[in-house]
This record gives structure tokens, sequence and C-alpha cells, in this order.
């Protein structure tokens, strides 16, 4: 009843959608929020690829932990833009922008969901190299060197960019001319929208998503059941031999623990932005600037947002299980410690 009141109500003489109450108080608390996530985790990705270079790209886990904090990383940088002109818009819709405001919503978009499929992907590829070497421990280093993590790593950029390549392929720089000034400026125009973006749906929202979905749950599943197998040979006393058996060590279980938390937050900021994609592609209401234009941008928000969050935290579950990333961060921070003390106390003689 209240959507269809809200369906039926005007504002300014202009029809409200469905939900129309609903995206304010979303968007009112969601978007402040954007900026503050995205801040925090450019100074803790940063930090882990600092701390990943100093402790030595010496296995597979490290160069993929590494190029996961790059990528996200990369994928934060290139939506500041897009939040800021977000926040901007919804603070003053008549912003005088000097430029084409597309040139940020539009084309600093793209490459920054590729930036988060190539997340994604590695994401997948740390939990399945995980559950190989459970799998397979005695061959693993040998099937699974750092070469051929390199290797795999350069093929899912590629797969990555080339499955975007719908969405790079609508955008256009064209140049039109102001009747004021008489001066042409450069826009952005777009060419085939309907069926670039029925592909991006189906391919890059549904299918890629999915399947990257069930593999992280079937990684987790078994990650989970080792580490509670190994949890009850702790128990029972008889460690050391159940280890040797397995070719685990404890330092492998903690390994694994870490994985299994960051393929977890991967799963959990899935979940929102699978439900609209899904929905968005069965029911065409669930749409922008369809009858159901505002759920879908309160779903959209909230998936940002998960988004954002999966690419900020992983250096909590670094810190806590990650006995190597623990120590050298400690050590560099005392380091610099001892730097900037060691300064202040060279100014204070200096003032004297």
């Amino acid at each position: 009843m209240g959507s269809l009141f809200y369906f039926n109500s005007t504002v300014h003489g202009l029809p409200i959608r469905p939900y129309w109450r609903e995206y304010i108080l979303a968007r009112t608390i969601l978007i402040p929020l954007w900026p503050a996530i995205i801040l925090f985790g450019l100074i803790a990705n940063l930090t882990n690829i600092v701390v990943f270079l100093k402790c030595g790209i010496r296995d597979n886990v490290t160069i993929l932990l590494l190029s996961l904090s790059m990528s996200d990383m990369t994928y934060l940088i290139l939506s500041m833009p897009t939040v800021c002109q977000t926040i901007i818009l919804d603070f003053d819709s008549d912003f005088p922008w000097p430029f084409d405001p597309k040139f940020i919503g539009e084309l600093l978009h793209a490459p920054a969901v590729t930036a988060y499929d190539l997340s994604s992907l590695i994401s997948v590829l740390l939990g399945v190299t995980r559950c190989a070497c459970v799998a397979m421990p005695l061959q693993f280093k040998s099937v699974f060197t750092k070469a051929r993590t390199v290797k795999i790593l350069i093929t899912v950029l590629i797969v990555a960019v080339a499955l975007r390549g719908p969405v790079f392929s609508i955008f256009r720089v064209a140049w039109t001319n102001d009747p004021q000034t008489n001066r042409s400026y450069p826009y952005v125009s777009v060419h085939n929208v309907k069926q670039m973006v029925r592909i991006n749906d189906i391919l890059n929202r549904n299918l890629l998503p999915w399947i990257n979905f069930i593999i992280m749950i079937t990684c987790v599943v078994v990650l989970s059941f080792k580490l509670s197998q190994a949890s009850k040979v702790r128990k029972s006393g008889t460690e050391s031999e159940k280890s040797k058996r397995h070719g685990l060590s404890p330092k492998d279980l903690h390994v694994i623990q870490s994985v299994v938390l960051v393929c977890a937050i991967f799963l959990a900021s899935q979940i929102p932005l699978l439900a609209y994609s899904t929905i968005r592609l069965i029911n065409p209401e669930f749409d922008r600037w369809a009858r159901l234009h505002y759920l879908f941008t309160i779903w959209n928000s909230v998936g940002l947002m998960c988004a954002y969050l999966n690419a900020s935290l992983n250096i909590f579950v670094y810190y806590n299980f990650n006995s190597k990333y623990k120590s050298t961060l400690l050590t560099l921070s005392k380091s610099n410690k001892f730097k900037t003390d060691g300064n202040a106390s060279v100014q204070n003689r200096n003032d004297f």
C-alpha cells in the first residue's frame, strides 16, 4: 500500500515512483560513508602493498595477495571521482560543471568495475590455489610455481578487460558547439546502449559473478572442513602425525584461515550485487528510470557500499592471521616511529 501511495503522489508536480522515501533515507545514510570507506581502503591497500613487498615475494599466495591489494586500490582510486560526482549531484543537481560530467560518471566507472572484476577473479584464484594445496600438498609447489602464477594473473587481467569490452564499446568522445559562447567542447556520446548493456548484464553481472560465487562457496566449504579437521587433530594430541600425513604445517593452517576469511568477505559483499543484478535481468521494471527505479538505486547503493568494504577490510585479516605480515608491519611502524622521534630530537636541539 505504501509503495502505491508513493507512486501516485507528486513532488513539484512530478510523479513519485515507489520507494521514493526509502530511497532518500538510504542515500542520506550511505553516500556520506562512501568517501570515508574509500579513503580508509586506499590507506589500507597501500599499507598492504608496502608490507608484502617488504616481506618478499617468496610464494604464490603472497603474489596473489599483493595483486589483490593492487587491484583493490585501483578500483578505489577510479571510484573516488565518481563518488565525488554523486555527492555533488545529490546536494546540487544544477551544479555548473566546467566539462561534461559523463567523463567522470561513465568513462571512469567502466575501468573501475573492470578492476573490481579483476579483484573478484583473483579472490577466486586464491581460493582455488589453497584448495589445491590441501588436495595435493606434496605436488603443490611444483605445479603452482611463481612463474605460472604470474602468467595466470596476466591471463586473468586480459580476461577481465575483454569481458568488459561491450561496456567500453558504448562510449565515444565527440565534439559539439556551445551556441552561447560559439566554442566547441568534448562530450561523451553513447552508442548501441540497449544491446551492449543487455550483454553486460547477462555476462558480467550474472553469469560470471554466479560462477565465481559458486566456486568460492565450494572453496570456503572445503577449506573450512580442513580447518575443522585440523582443530580436532590438535585436540586429540596427534597433530604432528596428522600434519605430516596431510603435509600441512601450522603456518599452512594460518594461511588457510586468512584465505577463508578473505573469501568469506568477498562472498558477503557479492550478495547484494548478485541479488539486484539477477532481479534486474528478470524484471524490467527493476531498473534505472523504470517503475522501480528508486528500489533499484537503493540496492545499487548497498551493493556499492559492500564493494568498497570488500576492497578495504582485508588488512584486518592479514594482521590477525598472517604472522609474517603482522611482524613486518609492526617493524615498519617502529622504525618509522624511531625516525620521527629522532627527527624531533634533532629539531629540539636546534631550537635550543
